[in-house]
């Protein structure tokens, strides 16, 4: 006999409102935190939910938080590449490559 999914197991994998063939997996360990926001941004927060953009508020914050960080990681990306010079990068990549070329075949 199959045991049934308990709860809130069946709750994780519920597809999100609003959303085409994309499915929400708990699969992190979470710590509750509390914020501020001002009236204003609460809201826009809530009309969002409350329009099934966000199935809560808590998903919301956190899919913004997610996205300012992965725009901070490019960015910094960005800046830490802009620091090399293209010479010596194609001077590295080109290093060692012409006693590998008899070994390549031919096309």
């Amino acid at each position: 006999m199959t045991r049934p999914a308990s709860p809130l197991a069946t709750l994780a994998r519920l597809p999100l409102q609003g959303t085409t063939g994309v499915t929400y997996y708990h699969t992190m360990p979470r710590d509750k935190i509390a914020i501020t926001l001002d009236r204003q941004m609460l809201r826009r927060l809530d009309h969002l939910v409350r329009g099934k953009v966000f199935p809560n508020r808590s998903h919301a914050i956190q899919q913004a938080v997610a996205e300012k960080l992965d725009r901070l990681d490019r960015s910094r990306l960005a800046r830490e590449s802009a620091k090399l010079d293209p010479r010596e990068e194609a001077a590295l990549a080109e290093e060692g490559l012409a006693a590998d070329l008899g070994m390549w075949p031919g096309y």
